[in-house]
């Protein structure tokens, strides 16, 4: 059984507190363990916190001073080959990591979308540093701006790493690709991080940053773990740190509003849960490519993680006329969904993580109720344990009013269809939701998308257009993908991943600078100097 421990200050140690034992959630048997001792020495570098704990204060102070100057003496460049330096090591290992990824419930495809995903993101980044990014310890940010009538006096924006730690606060179902795709881009900028995963399925998180470290790529202070209570974590961040989170809009709120992060004005970018959309347009009659798409679409969504999916579809809209009828085509598809244990090669769906997840998907389906009714409920395996939860299509009662199915996000496999009037009631059911991380529109009417698109953007982080053209090839709905942005407004927490070199954002830091324009191309000629810390 595998024993989850932090790596805090260059030292392996157990989790601090009471045993704690992971289960599988098939089999109920303990997959994993943590807690029951301190592990590591006290005293030394790390220190002792309260009740005995690490001391994260000295942690993060660690990885700033170790990692953040051994990452600046690198340029952009040579960071991109760091980075896909360490793609490479993790590629041999993930056949492991898949079967890690089983006991927390992951069939294969989900653990490939997890695992493989992961691992192709940080990939991207170190392409994207080696053939995007100069040889150079800054960025030059836009181009000259005169200020003056004579031309002596003029400004430019330099971006430059931020002096702080990337601290990761993961949510339960991207174990793999969730810490890797803010990795390659916090290194990529030259700053260190510290992840912490959420406890569930923190057992592939630890052994894919027990592989980062036994490669031998990672200067020392570049990467720390910390697993079980964040403790106090949040009282020790800096104005120049970034804090990155992943999980519930609510939880985040709490990150956001935490008294040291409002005081230093810490940066945090949140990416949260969201009621996301699937828009069937009128002209997508039964039988149209645009149709069939949707309809699979969402059996997808439905099956991969078993809806555990922040992008996931959480509601499906569709012309009044077509609503039930629509509803019945879904509900047909999720039954046709084989759930039952991951490792057998023929299931599609897996349990959800763990008992208390299905609890709360029950009572999601509990407090959606009085809006919605069953239209089909898939099939369980009849000697399954309380993680199991079957696909469930519902839609919405006649004359009900759809509140609760705007504001309830059940996270698991459970879809809701909803007639629509006109466009712009579509639109504004969209917009209910609060922000969404991505929308669908299946059509085949061009204007139609156009029109529809302009309309929920302001509300979406991503919106996918779907007709008959690009079928084969599109990347799906619920797929973030490095080159664009990842994240949404409101409710979806207002932040942004991915999306190129976008990504490197949160951790630079843009400083404008004014002289002489001789001089200043003197200071920073373009493209920067290789090797040096700016």
């Amino acid at each position: 059984m595998q024993t989850l421990r932090s790596y805090l200050a260059g030292e392996w140690r157990a989790a601090a507190g009471p045993e704690r034992l992971l289960t599988d959630p098939v089999t109920g048997e303990a997959a994993a363990r943590l807690g029951g001792e301190l592990g590591g020495e006290l005293g030394g570098e790390l220190g002792g916190g309260p009740g005995g704990g690490p001391d994260l204060g000295a942690a993060l102070s660690w990885g700033r001073e170790r990692g953040g100057a051994a990452l600046r003496a690198l340029d952009f460049r040579s960071r991109g080959e760091l980075v896909s330096r360490l793609a490479g090591a993790l590629r041999e290992h993930r056949p492991e990591f898949r079967s890690l990824a089983r006991a927390y419930g992951a069939t294969d495809a989900d653990a490939r979308h997890d695992v493989d995903g992961g691992v192709s993101t940080l990939a991207y980044y170190g392409r994207l540093g080696t053939s995007s990014l100069p040889p150079s310890s800054f960025l030059l940010d836009g181009g000259e701006e005169p200020l003056s009538r004579g031309g002596g006096f003029s400004g430019r924006h330099l971006l430059v790493p931020r002096r702080g730690i990337a601290v990761q606060i993961n949510a339960y179902n991207f174990p793999g690709w969730g810490p890797l795709e803010k990795l390659g881009p916090a290194l990529l900028a030259g700053v260190p991080t510290l992840v912490k995963p959420a406890t569930r399925t923190a057992a592939l998180t630890c052994r894919i940053v027990e592989r980062l470290l036994e490669s031998g790529e990672l200067p020392e202070g570049c990467l720390q773990l910390l697993v079980g209570s964040a403790g106090d974590l949040l009282d020790h961040l800096g104005g120049q740190d970034t804090v990155l989170f992943t999980g519930s809009a609510e939880t985040g709120n709490t990150v956001r509003a935490h008294p040291r992060v409002v005081e230093r004005s810490v940066r945090v970018n949140i990416e949260a849960d969201s009621l996301n959309a699937a828009v069937l347009g009128p002209d997508a009659c039964p039988g149209t490519p645009a149709r069939e798409a949707l309809v699979g679409e969402v059996r997808r969504e439905i099956a991969v993680k078993a809806g555990q999916k922040c992008t996931a579809i959480r509601r499906v809209l569709a012309p009044a006329a077509e609503a039930d009828r629509l509803a019945e085509e879904i509900g047909a598809a999720l039954r046709e969904i084989r759930v039952g244990d991951p490792r057998d090669p023929d299931t599609e769906m897996g349990p959800l993580v763990d008992e208390e997840a299905a609890a709360a998907a029950r009572e999601g389906l509990r407090r959606l109720a009085p809006e919605t009714e069953v239209v089909a409920e898939g099939a369980v395996p009849e000697d399954a344990s309380g993680a199991f939860f079957p696909p469930v299509a519902l839609r919405l009662r006649p004359d009900a009013r759809p509140d609760a199915v705007h504001r309830v996000e059940i996270f698991g496999p459970v879809v809701t269809v909803l007639p629509y009037r006109d466009e712009e009631d579509a639109a504004a059911a969209c917009r209910a939701g609060g922000g969404s991380l991505v929308t669908s529109v299946f059509s085949e009417d061009a204007a139609f998308l156009g029109r529809f698109t302009r309309a929920v953007a302001p509300w979406n982080g991503r919106v996918m257009t779907m007709s008959g053209r690009g079928l084969r090839e599109t990347t799906g709905h619920g797929i973030a993908v490095p080159q664009l942005v990842h994240g949404g407004p409101g409710r979806a927490g207002g932040g942004e991943e991915l999306g190129g070199l976008r990504a490197l954002r949160p951790f630079l830091h843009r400083c404008a600078v004014q002289g002489d324009p001789a001089l200043l191309a003197e200071c920073f000629p373009e493209g920067g100097a290789a090797g040096t810390d700016g």
